[in-house]
């Protein structure tokens, strides 16, 4: 019989663990507390809209190879749509100009040396003094690193760290955007072409993912919260799932613990995770795109912030957005379409529309709360965890959630 894995959590992390364990020969049953997969990346009907939505909009780059090799894993890379070339077009609202950002599509960022190819305004100095971060550490401030003003920064840095840290910039950890420069633009083209899930996360993400461990073994099991862990001696022996639901873990069994970090310090006393957390924010409207707009426009001054066009609506993602959760929702979706009339180029009444906001969309990616991660290891031999909450090195980031499943994976293959 082959060894059983226990994948507690069936968000992106969970599911990248769970694939990844699958493939190699084990049994693995994945027990989710909700009656959905996919944690904050997953797709559902809105019937105000009358649209299948995303929960948040999310961006890959072809550079995040641990998220592109999870999708081809499961069936789906193909479903992750984008420009032929690393291209991003840009509008500031307050200026009405507009540019596009070529970065090629080479291993050297040669687009530097191109004054039509970089950011209107910029010279090639104001990139070398993005140097500092490549070498920073996660404990130093964005803003004790790098200027954080000028038109490169407001017309590229600022838009791109604030989309993957989740913080005003200067307050974010220099690590952390370090990782996320050198895996981007420092990284050419061939890494930053932008990739969207164009028939939804779910659709590419995490469905064909259940459908795998179904056919695999047990798959997962939806409505199972694990209340308490077991121990028998330095492994876990049991899982307790609320009055006799109590499964035994075997001597040769593993658990790879992949949900949010409040029940994991829950069910783990003692954890060390971070406390302090940033909302996002997301609108939809239905209304389908003008022929010829980009898949994505990054905004510049404005509430908006990136403008994603989907086949039959308009997106917007609001990064940092604890100053809207609580403002009035008609409001906010006419300010927000008001903004994408004019990136667009439309004259349209507000349609349909859905806000969705997640007050705890990420940790704050400060070097506080990022010194708060921990590893997969705990004091449990059999026990991992995953999470993009978790030291991946990363922000949390889809990229950086696979990356913290493969590596529980990893760890559980190792004790062979």
């Amino acid at each position: 019989m082959s060894k059983t894995v226990h994948v507690i959590g069936a968000g992106i992390s969970g599911l990248a663990a769970a694939t990844r364990l699958a493939r190699k020969g084990f049994t693995v049953r994945v027990h989710e507390a909700m009656q959905q997969a996919g944690g904050r990346c997953r797709s559902y009907f809105d019937a105000q809209t009358n649209l299948v939505i995303d929960n948040g909009n999310h961006l890959l780059l072809s550079g995040n190879h641990a998220a592109r090799d999870y999708a081809r894993s499961i069936g789906t890379e193909a479903g992750l749509v984008g420009p032929a070339g690393a291209e991003f077009d840009f509008m500031d609202l307050k200026s009405n100009a507009r540019w596009n950002l070529d970065l090629g599509s080479g291993r050297l960022p040669l687009w530097l040396f191109d004054a039509k190819r970089r950011v209107p305004d910029t010279a090639i100095s104001d990139y070398l003094a993005l140097a500092p971060l490549m070498w920073a550490p996660t404990s130093k401030l964005i803003g004790d690193t790098i200027p954080c003003c000028g038109p490169l920064y407001d017309r590229l840095v600022a838009p791109l760290l604030l989309a993957a840290l989740n913080v005003d910039p200067p307050e974010g950890s220099a690590g952390l955007a370090g990782a996320v420069v050198r895996e981007t633009l420092m990284a050419g083209g061939q890494a930053c072409r932008p990739l969207i899930a164009r028939d939804g996360l779910s659709a590419v993400l995490v469905e064909p993912a259940v459908e795998l461990l179904k056919r695999s073994g047990p798959g997962v099991q939806f409505g199972h919260e694990l209340r308490s862990f077991t121990a028998a001696g330095d492994r876990v022996g049991g899982l307790n799932f609320g009055g006799e639901d109590v499964v035994t873990v075997g001597p040769d069994d593993a658990v790879v613990l992949a949900v949010p970090p409040r029940p994991a310090a829950s069910l783990l006393p003692g954890l060390t995770t971070p406390q302090k957390y940033r909302a996002i924010v997301n609108a939809h409207f239905a209304y389908a795109p003008p022929p010829g707009m980009p898949a994505l426009t990054g905004v510049i001054g404005g509430v908006v912030e990136w403008l994603f066009a989907f086949p039959n609506r308009l997106s917007v993602t609001i990064s940092n957005g604890d100053r809207l959760v609580d403002a009035p929702r008609d409001q906010l979706a006419a300010e927000i379409w008001a903004e994408i009339c004019k990136v667009a180029g439309i004259t349209a009444n507000l349609p349909p529309w859905q806000i969705v906001r997640e007050r705890r969309a990420t940790f704050e990616a400060t070097p506080a709360q990022n010194a708060l991660r921990p590893g997969p290891v705990t004091q449990w031999k059999n026990l991992f965890l995953a999470g993009d909450w978790t030291d991946t090195g990363l922000p949390a980031t889809i990229e950086g959630s696979v990356r913290s499943g493969n590596r529980a994976a990893d760890l559980v293959l190792a004790r062979g």
